[in-house]
């Protein structure tokens, strides 16, 4: 996985919508941990979690960048790099 990630520019917020999953918050389901795509502000939960929203939400709208909302956590993922990065 040569190169560096060429999908910086699609970091527009760093804001989440909500403070839980937004999927999950409608339907009275529960997750694991919480992401937030960098784009548009969205948060689903993570991989770990049964639903996958974070990954659902990139497959559905192409918004590649996202960062983890845990505390203390400063971490994002590109997942069409699938490469890490720090964004503060």
């Amino acid at each position: 996985m040569g190169g560096q990630c060429e999908h910086f520019n699609q970091i527009h917020t760093h804001e989440p919508r909500t403070n839980g999953c937004e999927e999950c918050l409608k339907t009275g389901d529960t997750w694991v941990h919480l992401r937030t795509c960098l784009a548009c502000g969205h948060v689903g939960c993570c991989d770990q979690s049964k639903n996958r929203h974070a990954t659902k939400h990139f497959h559905g709208t192409g918004h590649a960048m996202m960062r983890s909302q845990q505390p203390g956590e400063t971490w994002g993922w590109c997942y069409v790099d699938q490469r890490m990065f720090d964004p503060i």
